[in-house]
This record gives C-alpha cells, sequence and structure tokens, in this order.
C-alpha cells in the first residue's frame, strides 16, 4: 500500500460521508423530508413506512445530522489537500480511529434502540469510507 493510495481513498471516505448529508438537511423541512425519511426506513429494516419526520425534534435532528456529516467529510478532504503530504501516516490514522469512534457510537445506538439492521449498513460505511487505509502505508 502506498501514500498515494492513501491519499487518493480521502477523497472517496469524503465523499462517501458528505453523500448522506444533503439527504438528512433536507429533512429539516417537512415538505422536503422525503429522501430522509425514506433512507431511515431503510436503514431501520425493514422498508415498512414507519418513519416519519412529522415531528418538528426529528428534523432538527436530521439538520444536525446533515451538517455534522457534511462538516466531517469535508474534513476528512481538507486533511487530504493540506496536512497529508505533510503528515499521512498521522491523517491515516485520525480517519481510521474517527471512523472506528463513529462505528462503535453509531452501532451501539442502533442496536440498544432496536434498529440491528443499521449495524449491518454501518459496515459496510465502514469499510468504504476506510477502505485500504487499514494498513499503513509502505515507506
Amino acid at each position: 500500500m502506498s501514500t498515494k493510495i492513501h491519499k487518493n481513498w480521502l477523497i472517496i471516505s469524503a465523499i462517501v460521508i458528505a453523500f448522506f448529508a444533503p439527504a438528512f438537511a433536507l429533512g429539516s423541512v417537512e415538505s422536503t423530508s422525503g429522501l430522509a425519511r425514506w433512507g431511515l426506513d431503510i436503514l431501520s429494516w425493514p422498508v415498512d413506512g414507519a418513519q416519519t419526520y412529522s415531528d418538528p425534534t426529528t428534523r432538527f435532528l436530521s439538520a444536525l445530522t446533515g451538517g455534522f456529516l457534511f462538516g466531517w467529510g469535508m474534513m476528512i478532504f481538507f486533511l487530504r489537500q493540506w496536512v497529508f503530504d505533510a503528515k499521512p501516516e498521522g491523517v491515516r490514522k485520525a480517519v481510521l480511529w474517527g471512523t472506528l469512534c463513529w462505528f462503535i457510537l453509531d452501532s451501539g445506538g442502533s442496536y440498544a434502540s432496536g434498529h440491528v439492521s443499521n449495524v449491518f449498513f454501518n459496515v459496510i460505511v465502514l469499510l468504504a469510507i476506510v477502505g485500504p487505509m487499514w494498513v499503513p502505508a509502505r515507506k
């Protein structure tokens, strides 16, 4: 594994994370919450239409989630652009450990709230974000 592969993978990581942000941000308004509601329905399998965005608290949380996801994705992109060349191993570890922290907390909360299916989706997202960065680059 080379640092070039890691640096290029950081773009994929940023896109995977930020990809979900617009849907959740749109969920902050009931009339534009369809995509967020559908996504939440998939993540809380089976798809049964039980997820609603009628509660203002849900829409507020959706806005926060969209903002955090967009910021996290952009942070990874900016680490790639401005820090990676100086400290590739530090950036790799930061992305790896930050993603693992997200995975543990999100998956634990999903399990505790009765949405075990989201843990399986989280595994897929975890693998897509981290990709080849599990392994340090060769010198």
